[in-house]
């Protein structure tokens, strides 16, 4: 089962620690990067999809797309992402004009 305060319990207790912020945020981006490819893996298992798609402002974060399209691929999903239109509100326009 996946905890999202478990995550950022963690981060709490690596800043309460000391540990370097580099790492902190390493140690962050893995963790969420990990917690994606649980819920994916699980909803692969209730519905046989497959295929994954990355979208949205949280994944213009390059080094998070990275770590899911790394993670995703390794536990066999078919990976989406953005190439010529951004993740974020930059898109956006885009559909509005083929809905016009």
């Amino acid at each position: 089962m996946v905890h999202g305060a478990d995550l950022v319990a963690a981060v709490l207790a690596d800043v309460h620690a000391g540990v370097a912020p580099p790492v902190v945020a390493a140690r962050f981006h893995n963790g969420l990067a990990a917690v994606v490819t649980e819920v994916c893996g699980l909803i692969r298992r209730d519905t046989g999809l497959d295929t994954v798609a990355l979208s949205g402002g949280v994944f213009q974060n390059v080094l998070l797309v990275e770590r899911c399209v790394t993670g995703l691929e390794a536990a066999g999903f078919r990976v989406l992402t953005h190439r010529r239109v951004p993740p974020n509100d930059g898109g956006v326009s885009l559909g509005r004009d083929r809905l016009g």
